[in-house]
């Protein structure tokens, strides 16, 4: 069976509580993929979550590590994390990039999507930072140098561009809006199968024997609110996409 990793989503919060003149902390953890990989789940797929936290000493290194798996899904997850790992950041040693390696996994015929948030593509004041990394070379968009957040309060309307694609015909009825999505630009050679707000929300790309493929709003709240999440489109799109990839579905 094909296996699927999402590397990211989850975070650590630690809060300070003040009442009158006593104060007290309190740490999280939380994860923003349940519904993600639920949805997949229900379509036969099975996800494996690399949380955050995670990804600098856990995440595969070199593209016979990445050969394990078939799909790599990064979402809400930095450049920093990547390439910073305590053997770089803490004691000055030389090792594997990942992305070099990710890159070169997907052209050898793995399939790479990227998911937006706050810390995906460019993202939050540009601190994802993936502009010029190893893997904007095979993902479909080209990235911003800036912060590349489109907040939409008011909900940005999704549309399907491309019903022949093997995603499109997944797409059933009219999606719920979102609450925002990172601004990208579709390469030449990439196909866009919907938009939001007539920027990219899915495109994809052949990429040597590989394929990848972007999903530019967030895989759950804030971006993804509830009403989306809960639309009957939402698990079969899910499917769809990390089928494209080249994920199956159990029988």
């Amino acid at each position: 069976m094909a296996r699927v990793l999402l590397a990211g989503e989850s975070w650590i919060s630690q809060s300070t509580h003040y009442k009158g003149f006593d104060s007290f902390s309190s740490t999280t953890f939380e994860t923003g993929a349940d519904h993600f990989i639920a949805a997949a789940a229900s379509q036969g797929i099975e996800v494996e979550q690399m949380y955050a936290h995670d990804v600098p000493s856990k995440f595969p290194r070199t593209a016979e590590a990445l050969s394990a798996y078939d799909v790599v899904i990064l979402s809400d997850i930095g450049y920093n994390s990547f390439v910073l790992p305590n053997e770089v950041w803490l004691r000055g040693q030389r090792t594997d990039n990942p992305l070099v390696a990710l890159a070169e996994w997907t052209r050898a015929g793995g399939g790479l999507m990227m998911a937006g948030g706050y810390l995906s593509f460019q993202g939050f004041q540009a601190r994802a930072n993936f502009a010029r990394s190893p893997i904007e070379d095979v993902l479909p968009v080209d990235l911003l140098t800036s912060d590349d957040r489109a907040e939409a309060p008011q909900g940005a309307v999704c549309k399907l561009v491309a019903n022949d694609h093997e995603i499109g015909k997944a797409w059933t009825g009219a999606a719920p809006p979102l609450l925002g999505y990172n601004v990208v630009t579709p390469k030449a050679d990439a196909q866009v199968v919907a938009t939001v707000d007539e920027d990219v929300l899915i495109a994809t790309r052949e990429v040597g024997a590989g394929r990848s493929l972007v999903w530019t709003s967030d895989i759950g709240p804030h971006w993804c609110p509830t009403e989306f999440l809960e639309w009957d489109g939402f698990a079969p799109l899910v499917g769809a996409m990390l089928e494209w990839l080249g994920a199956e579905r159990a029988s």
